[in-house]
């Protein structure tokens, strides 16, 4: 086995625990700190594929900005702890898609036609600088409205997520 398999199969079982643990949890800050662990994971597949951009922005926009966005909802509403017995009745379909779902997956791996060689790596002049400078150009110039547009939908997510959940203060 090479050392770049081994490395694949430990990060896969990472990131399979976490993504169970997120599942399985039932502290809902816990669920979402499991889900930063598999966002950082996924972006060491990307670093793995040669694309170091693409794993820096898994980073810094999922595990950085929409889960601060995600636990600052959690921490206000309040939901630090999910309630309730677990439903079977209701866990048979979704159950039922992941077995059929892992089915077809291990159909697709031990019938796929399996390459000669080492897996070719991408293209060096993908990751270049001047790409990254023109794609750095382009979302703050051509894509700056719709780049605006979207923080200022998340800002008003958020100050939503404040007038709904805000208590009254009654005066007597």
């Amino acid at each position: 086995m090479s050392l770049d398999l081994i490395f694949f199969l430990l990060l896969s079982l990472i990131s399979i625990s976490t993504a169970l643990g997120m599942l399985l949890s039932r502290n809902a800050v816990y669920s979402a700190l499991f889900l930063v662990l598999n966002f950082i994971t996924v972006a060491v597949f990307y670093l793995l594929l040669g694309a170091p951009f693409i794993a820096m922005a898994q980073v810094t926009v999922y595990a950085g900005a929409i889960m601060v966005l995600f636990l600052f909802v959690i921490m206000l509403l309040g939901a630090e702890s999910i309630a309730g017995e677990f439903n079977w009745r209701k866990a048979v379909f979704p159950g039922a898609l992941a077995v059929i779902l892992a089915v077809e997956a291990t159909v697709i791996f031990l019938t796929r036609a399996r390459p000669a060689g080492d897996v070719a790596q991408p293209d060096a002049s993908i990751n270049t600088v001047t790409n990254l400078r023109a794609l750095g150009e382009a979302l703050f110039t051509q894509y700056l409205l719709p780049f605006e547009v979207t923080s200022i939908l998340l800002l008003v997510a958020m100050v939503g997520a404040i007038v709904l959940v805000r208590k009254e203060k009654r005066v007597h």
